[in-house]
């Protein structure tokens, strides 16, 4: 395991030129405060001096931060979201990218994930990659997804380019997840349809005990399987939340499935389809709520 010091060192070095901002944010809640105070010692050990906001744990990923929170991350020129549930969704995030702020979110990290996994993969080969499959993303027209005992879903993509979430944000007003490396899109509101087997893991439930089927139609979940499937319907609720919001593929050779979103949705041989927000992103929804859903071993056709 490195230590903490040599985890900041390097992601100095290779994905947050952190020393070029003068008001640098660790921001965390009730539940990440403790990994959130190790990280803010390795900064001060590489001599940055940050703010620190700790808030109550949201309730779901794409729930808004507190207005305590947001005052504190609108003060900052880069923040480190380190909470339980992603902050990546929400207008916060993107009323900080606006005014200049860089936010590097972190929903779910732990020591172990700083010190290994998706963490200590080469950007270098991490960015590269996940530039060409966003550029394929933009390509196609259509994503056809095979998943468990022949079951397909049929994901339109035509009216918008990929995006690329390479771990390496250089640039003042950016944001993405760290640990990260996938490419990811706003699929076509209202035509994705088909069948899904979720296999590997669902954000806020963690790893799937057995596979949960997804029933998509007209780009919105219909049904699932189980009780994970039950699970998952209750956290989007009936309304918005329904929404096919996103596509991705990841794109990160040293990430795991270890039944945290952060690090699974990242790992190679992986896809990953999530409900609700999409507006932070190139989408039309506002849903209050986003949920990542985790297929391994899947199959693609790519469709110009």
């Amino acid at each position: 395991m490195t230590d903490i010091s040599t985890v900041v060192a390097n992601i100095i070095a290779n994905n947050v030129p952190v020393h070029d901002y003068e008001r640098v944010l660790v921001l965390s809640d009730d539940s990440t405060a403790a990994v959130a105070e190790v990280f803010v010692e390795g900064l001060l050990s590489q001599g940055v001096e940050p703010m620190v906001h700790q808030m109550a744990d949201r309730t779901k990923s794409g729930e808004e931060p507190t207005s305590a929170a947001l005052d504190a991350i609108l003060s900052a020129d880069l923040v480190f979201a380190m909470t339980k549930h992603s902050l990546t969704h929400t207008a916060a995030r993107k009323q900080a990218n606006a005014q200049g702020t860089a936010f590097v979110t972190m929903p779910g990290i732990t020591l172990e994930m700083l010190t290994n996994g998706a963490m200590t993969a080469d950007y270098v080969r991490v960015e590269e990659e996940t530039l060409a499959a966003t550029a394929k993303l933009t390509s196609c027209s259509l994503v056809r997804i095979h998943s468990g005992d022949d079951l397909v879903l049929d994901v339109p993509i035509s009216e918008r380019p990929g995006l690329a979430s390479t771990g390496v944000y250089l640039a003042k007003g950016t944001s993405g997840n760290l640990p990260s490396g996938e490419a990811y899109i706003a699929p076509d509101e209202g035509k994705a349809s088909g069948l899904l087997e979720v296999n590997g893991s669902i954000a806020g439930i963690g790893l799937v005990e057995e596979p949960t089927i997804l029933s998509i139609e007209n780009g919105r979940l219909v049904g699932a399987t189980g009780e994970t499937g039950a699970r998952l319907l209750d956290m989007l609720g009936d309304g918005l939340g329904r929404n096919v919001a996103e596509l991705g593929i990841g794109t990160n050779h040293a990430a795991r499935v270890i039944g945290n979103i952060l690090e699974d949705e990242k790992a190679y041989n992986t896809i990953h389809v999530a409900f609700g927000s999409n507006n932070t992103f190139g989408g039309t929804v506002a849903a209050g709520v986003h949920i990542d859903c985790i297929v391994s071993a899947p199959s693609i056709e790519w469709v110009s």
